[in-house]
């Protein structure tokens, strides 16, 4: 049995609960309430849960640090579980897509996100990158007002179907179908 780490990336808090910066952090606990899980504190800076999917041992955490610091989180759990960089699979809001496009790889650079910056420069880049459109309506220098701001009303449909679909792709990749899942997310394919 190998064991699998999602990370819901976002900032902790009410505050930051609903905004598009957190929408990594949304995903993983959909992801926990279709499996029934309760996350509880950690031993580090984290929240996290457990469970088992086709066999399959899957940790679910939320880093309670901000999302510009979550690798040094997510460094410490993995060294104290002893999981491999690849089997990290971290959850993050990507404003290069629109609402409701998800795409799936391994590797790769940050993107200029910083959480995923974060996540280079404590775990390497071998993770599992599921980025999950946020659109990118911004101009100069409006960036960080963007991604902390809530999504809009006539986006939340759009963003529900996303964080669903996002479930159940992540249940079809650690379902031992890694290539169909991957195939069925980046071309948007019903699944």
């Amino acid at each position: 049995m190998s064991h699998w780490l999602i990370v819901g990336l976002g900032n902790p808090g009410e505050r930051y609960y609903s905004t598009r910066h957190n929408i990594g952090r949304m995903i993983a606990e959909a992801f926990a309430e279709t499996k029934r899980l309760q996350f509880k504190k950690g031993r580090g800076n984290w929240l996290e849960s457990e469970c088992t999917v086709k066999g399959e041992k899957v940790s679910l955490m939320l880093p309670e640090t901000y999302m510009n610091n979550s690798g040094q989180a997510v460094g410490e759990f993995i060294r104290y579980y002893k999981i491999p960089t690849e089997h990290v699979i971290i959850l993050v809001d990507e404003y290069n897509f629109p609402v409701g496009k998800m795409q799936l790889k391994q590797g790769g650079s940050d993107g200029g996100h910083n959480g995923t910056s974060s996540m280079m420069a404590h775990i390497g880049p071998a993770f599992w990158r599921f980025r999950f459109g946020i659109d990118k309506q911004f101009g100069p220098g409006e960036m960080a007002d963007y991604v902390l701001a809530p999504f809009r009303q006539d986006e939340i449909e759009q963003r529900n179907k996303m964080i669903e679909r996002g479930v159940k792709a992540l249940i079809l990749f650690l379902s031992g179908n890694p290539s169909r899942a991957l195939q069925q997310i980046n071309a948007e394919k019903e699944l």
